[in-house]
């Protein structure tokens, strides 16, 4: 099965595996995604969209194990404010579902901002841009496919 996000990937050269898994609507969280896979929850990177008040809407790319810093990403992108956009209109612009959301071969090439601790990994995952299929690849590769700016836009996740 090939995603629009893999289509994307075969065309720039770059090498990566598809990891399918049992897909749980109740259960969409990155550490159940990562446990899945076989993979820690700190390589397995979600994908967020967000709005600023400036610059529009943009991905945010975090680790499994942590939460968007949205001050953080706001610094990142120039927005004085900025916040995640509603579940109901994810769909509408990226073209993809809550649960396979990726900045991969999106709707529209927004702006990809990724979390710095990728750089930390020799692979890392991320959504095929379906819910049930993880793409595994070199960090490297991701933000060459992304044209992503790195910065430190993640925290722990609040109780």
């Amino acid at each position: 099965m090939k995603t629009n996000a893999a289509r994307l990937l075969d065309s720039n050269g770059i090498s990566y595996e598809v990891r399918e898994y049992e897909v749980d609507p109740d259960d969409l969280q990155a550490e159940s995604v990562a446990r899945k896979i076989g993979m820690p929850a700190e390589q397995v990177f979600k994908t967020l969209v967000a709005r600023g008040d400036k610059h529009g809407v943009c991905f945010a790319v975090v680790p499994g194990d942590q939460q968007l810093d949205l001050k953080a990403l706001a610094h990142l992108t120039g927005d004085k404010k900025i916040d995640t956009v509603s579940l109901k209109e994810v769909q509408p612009l990226t073209g993809y579902i809550r649960g396979g959301v990726t900045a991969l071969a999106a709707k529209k090439a927004y702006p990809v901002f990724v979390d710095e601790t990728i750089e930390l990994f020799d692979s890392v995952s991320v959504s095929a841009g379906l819910r049930g299929a993880q793409l595994i690849l070199s960090p490297t590769d991701y933000l060459r496919a992304t044209n992503a700016q790195v910065g430190p836009i993640a925290k722990a996740k609040e109780a």
